[in-house]
């Protein structure tokens, strides 16, 4: 275990450290909090020079994200030039953040926020254990010897729905193993839910929260996908979808409780759209990078390999959309391999979030996405609602003639 000052990566290009390897490259939206008489939210751009506030054109990212083609729009947008990239990113830290200065939001605004549960194989032999453990970590060490014994890692490379699945699923039925998660994990419906209200997300820099009476944690580092009312996907983000492994493996039904919390759902740092560098065929072999630093010197890494996924993000796309409609469109958390074991304190105890913790997520195309851990009870209240967001609009001038 190393301590760590920042759990950025490290470059050598001389870029900054949030954004994607090949820096500026690719088509960037965000939305920043843009100080002011009246303050408020903007959509913006990431060019060489420098951050543009495209909100005359486009009063939200959901505006933006229903148009026909969103990477062109924003190439054809000129926007107001707000301050240097260095500056807002620097200013989206967790601590020191100048308010008189632009800083990230989460890139999201008018989009429910989905989620996509137990679609890679290893995360769902926890999922298993976190059942058969009834939440409670000390049980975890153990049960996973059993429960890999009796199932082995062979699960990704069954299809779920497929006629093998089904089989899998009379053998385990006969062992009684079967799990609510093995259900969605290999059968033929995936798990999706709401992780977060709209507009209740935190972006870069912003204090993620876990509940105080949560005993059992941890990160969970995602590809989110950005789509439009249409279902197309248009763009992705990096996501942590923190999971509270001790509420929901007492109980799937207290699912809400585990993930749905004041600030327990980030995105960011930015959206990237979808062009002719970048697109599904390069998410599908994305992988996500996590560091955990704590501020007892412990540091955790984990990786999120996107090409071990279940299930293909067009058929989790699909599946949202099935039966539901979004006219602003959604965000969709596509699900991780990470499950943490490494024990942090003593001996079988697992690894569990301190308070102070900084999280790291990291991608080739996506960037990092940084955020300090606190109680949920003790995170900015979340009170910039749909009422208060186009209240701002409206004073500020940008609803006429314009479609949010």
């Amino acid at each position: 275990m190393t301590a760590t000052t920042t759990a950025l990566p490290l470059r050598t290009d001389g870029l900054h450290p949030v954004l994607p390897q090949d820096g500026l490259a690719g088509t960037l939206v965000a939305r920043v909090w843009r100080a002011g008489s009246p303050a408020g939210p903007a959509v913006v751009v990431l060019r060489p020079e420098g951050v543009f506030d495209l909100s005359r054109h486009f009063p939200t990212m959901s505006t933006l994200l229903e148009t026909d083609q969103p990477a062109q729009a924003v190439r054809s947008a000129a926007g107001e030039w707000l301050c240097c990239i260095e500056a807002l990113l620097d200013n989206s830290k967790p601590t020191g953040r100048d308010d008189s200065a632009p800083w990230l939001l989460a890139p999201c605004d008018l989009q429910v926020v989905k989620a996509a549960g137990v679609t890679f194989a290893s995360s769902m032999i926890e999922r298993v254990i976190e059942e058969q453990a009834g939440g409670d970590a000390s049980r975890a060490q153990g049960l996973r010897a059993q429960v890999t014994a009796l199932i082995g890692d062979s699960l990704s490379a069954i299809r779920p729905g497929s006629a093998q699945a089904q089989a899998l699923k009379e053998l385990l039925q006969q062992k009684k193993l079967w799990s609510q998660y093995l259900e969605v994990g290999i059968g033929p419906d995936a798990e999706v839910f709401t992780k977060s209200p709209v507009l209740a997300a935190v972006g870069h820099g912003q204090d993620i929260g876990i509940r105080a009476d949560s005993q059992w944690n941890n990160p969970e580092p995602e590809v989110v996908l950005a789509v439009n009312s249409r279902g197309g996907i248009v763009g992705a983000a990096l996501g942590n979808d923190v999971n509270l492994r001790d509420i929901e493996g007492r109980s799937a039904l207290l699912l809400g409780k585990a993930k749905d919390n004041n600030a327990s759902c980030a995105i960011g740092p930015f959206i990237r759209l979808f062009d002719d560098g970048f697109g599904l065929d390069q998410l599908r072999r994305e992988t996500v990078h996590l560091q955990v630093s704590g501020a007892d010197g412990f540091t955790l890494r984990g990786i999120n390999t996107m090409a071990s996924i279940s299930r293909d993000p067009v058929d989790l796309v699909a599946q949202t959309t099935v039966c539901h409609q979004y006219p602003d469109g959604f965000m969709l958390f596509l699900g991780t391999l990470f499950a943490p074991t490494e024990d942090r304190d003593e001996p079988g105890g697992g690894f569990t979030h301190k308070l102070g913790d900084v999280v790291t997520i990291h991608s080739h195309w996506l960037g990092s996405l940084q955020n300090r851990v606190t109680h949920c009870e003790a995170a900015p209240p979340w009170r910039f609602g749909l009422r208060a967001l186009i209240g701002n609009l409206a004073e500020r001038g940008l609803l006429q003639g314009a479609r949010l």
